[in-house]
């Protein structure tokens, strides 16, 4: 569906993209990440038409945006992330305006059914203005969906959005994206967990990561981490025991008082060491208060992929 090959942009000297290569299948929900400037909203924009690549190439449904960027303007939908709406006007005038451009021939029902599927029937009579952000981010999304896209580009469709706002667009978005290609950015990682079939990392112009959540999070180095509280009578040889737990690398003690030790336990990629700590909390006559194990997150991924060293 999306075929974007060698792309680079260039902004005088500085290279906001730079050499990405990315392809998109119709019905993949890509979350699209990367801390800010990195180039993600510079190849939204590109994708969508708002300018042409610098170097490279962009094929949508097998146009390219040179040649044919009426036609892929037709085909996608498009929320930016500083979302442009009249304000002086209200919703459903709006809608009607943006009806009449993409040339819609049955307005006044699409229009119907873009409000009731985007949650703004109450605030359809409301100037735009009087509207609060979360509301707004609502008309974005309808306008972008009023001509029922094949395509769907969002950068940070859930800005301004209570949590339950948030919820029902990461299940309107889920939804779409059973037959649409949905590429949406958002600095909310928890978001793209719960929404993303496919999770692409850019930083500094370049994509440093690309692949399910699931196979981004196994490429982490270290095992998970364990957090562990136990009751004991002073001991000296409490971090020994646990170190001589094969699997654990690393043990650190957080506090201890009144015989309470807080226990920061890192474990060797691939192994499970909760119920030999078990064992060695029974074997030692120790009151277990708490253990708890930290999976590598999608957290993770990000940060050691795009932190500066």
């Amino acid at each position: 569906m999306i075929s974007i090959q060698n792309v680079s942009k260039l902004y005088g000297t500085a290279k906001a993209v730079d050499n990405v290569s990315l392809e998109i299948a119709k019905g993949e929900i890509l979350g699209f990440l990367g801390p800010n400037g990195a180039g993600k909203t510079t190849m939204m924009k590109m994708v969508t038409c708002f300018f042409p690549p610098s170097d490279g190439s962009i094929q949508v449904d097998g146009y390219n945006v040179y040649d044919d960027s009426l036609k892929i303007r037709e085909l996608i939908g498009y929320l930016p992330e500083h979302n442009p709406l009249y304000l002086e006007m209200n919703v459903v005038d709006y809608l009607k305006f943006v009806a009449e451009v993409r040339k819609i021939s049955d307005k006044l029902k699409r229009i119907r059914e873009i409000i009731d599927l985007c949650g703004i029937g109450e605030m359809k009579s409301k100037l735009i203005g009087q509207l609060s952000k979360g509301y707004r981010q609502r008309v974005g999304l309808a306008q972008a969906l009023i001509h029922n896209p094949q395509i769907l580009i969002l950068d940070e469709p859930t800005t301004g959005l209570d949590p339950n706002q948030i919820v029902e667009i990461r299940n309107l978005i889920r939804d779409l994206g059973k037959d649409k290609t949905v590429i949406f950015s958002t600095h909310i990682l928890s978001e793209v967990q719960a929404i993303a079939s496919r999770v692409t990392i850019i930083n500094n112009g370049k994509i440093v990561a690309d692949g399910s959540a699931e196979d981004l999070k196994n490429t982490v180095k270290g095992g998970a981490k364990i957090n562990l509280e136990i009751k004991a009578n002073d001991s000296e040889e409490i971090i020994s025991k646990f170190q001589g737990i094969m699997g654990i690398e690393q043990v650190k003690t957080d506090s201890f008082s009144n015989g309470h030790y807080k226990l920061h336990l890192e474990t060797v990629k691939g192994f499970d060491v909760r119920e030999a700590i078990f064992d060695l909390v029974v074997s030692q006559n120790w009151k277990l208060l708490e253990l708890k194990r930290e999976q590598t997150s999608l957290e993770d991924v990000f940060r050691n992929l795009t932190q500066q060293n």
